[in-house]
């Protein structure tokens, strides 16, 4: 009776010791009709800590969640600094975000991505152990622009963001419930979407608005009173700063002298794409924005 005893009380514990910790989850929301699909990494830290920030990671035009997150490399950087990603997917075939003016299936059908987006934060933050003051959009391309869209639009949910190899394109007037800080990342070596705005050999099809001007627009919208002024300007890139805007919020515009249309510090998109810059890494630029912004 004893040694039944022992037995019985040693299977009861194996059995109460924790599941093993998974770190990346593949999921999918449905949302107007359609399953919108997402992949969430969750830091190496995660089981053991609490009050994460959350990066939304917006892809490319044609790209994917599986995609952006290999060449970007941000799962590796949540790892070592300690925050979450998510990897939402666009829509169509070559999956688009609908940025308002572009791009491809996601504009011409009119997705509702901003709603998607939104109930996407409302499901994390009710599901993981995410602070909701403590959520940002990055995005490169396609992505970028759509991170530009959803600053105007649910800067009630989203502190700060960080677009790189865009320029934004809303179609609706932008008018953000208050100050969203913006780090912006650019090459000067960018056909796809250059800099000084034009249609480039992308595939977009439209004119791409000058950044100078987008930002300037964000500088009003953000009520900055410090106009545009060089901080940096060496052989690498050029960093260009408005200043003293409401909230103690900032606009940062890093313009590389290297790489073209891709992720700086990450890989190429795909194979023949641009080589991306060395002069900057995202990843760490943008983390080092990021935290110095909480929504109230």
């Amino acid at each position: 009776m004893c040694f039944f005893s022992i037995v019985f009380i040693s299977a009861c514990k194996k059995e109460s010791q924790p599941l093993e910790k998974v770190y990346r989850f593949d999921k999918i929301i449905r949302i107007d009709g359609l399953n919108r699909a997402y992949t969430i990494h969750l830091p190496a830290n995660y089981y053991e800590s609490s009050d994460f920030s959350l990066i939304i990671a917006l892809h490319g035009g044609g790209g994917n969640p599986r995609q952006f997150e290999n060449t970007s490399r941000l799962s590796e950087k949540a790892d070592a600094a300690g925050f979450i990603v998510v990897y939402p997917e666009g829509t169509g075939v070559f999956p688009t975000w609908n940025a308002g003016m572009c791009c491809g299936y996601a504009a011409s059908q009119d997705i509702n991505d901003v709603k998607f987006i939104s109930l996407l934060i409302d499901q994390l933050v009710s599901a993981y152990k995410i602070n909701p003051g403590k959520i940002y959009a990055t995005g490169h391309s396609n992505g970028g622009m759509m991170s530009y869209r959803l600053a105007c639009e649910l800067s009630d949910k989203i502190a700060a963001i960080a677009p790189n190899g865009c320029t934004m394109v809303v179609s609706q007037l932008c008018s953000p419930k208050r100050a969203v800080p913006i780090l912006h990342m650019h090459s000067v070596n960018d056909q796809h979407v250059p800099y000084k705005g034009g249609t480039g050999n992308g595939i977009t099809g439209i004119d791409n608005p000058p950044l100078d001007s987008v930002l300037n627009v964000w500088s009003l919208l953000n009520n900055c009173s410090i106009p545009a002024q060089v901080a940096v300007d060496n052989s690498r890139y050029t960093l260009t700063e408005w200043l003293a805007c409401d909230n103690e919020t900032a606009i940062a515009y890093y313009l590389t002298k290297d790489g073209g249309h891709a992720w700086p510090g990450g890989l190429p998109g795909r194979d023949g794409a641009d080589v991306p810059s060395t002069a900057i890494d995202a990843n760490d630029l943008l983390w080092e924005f990021f935290k110095q912004y909480q929504l109230p």
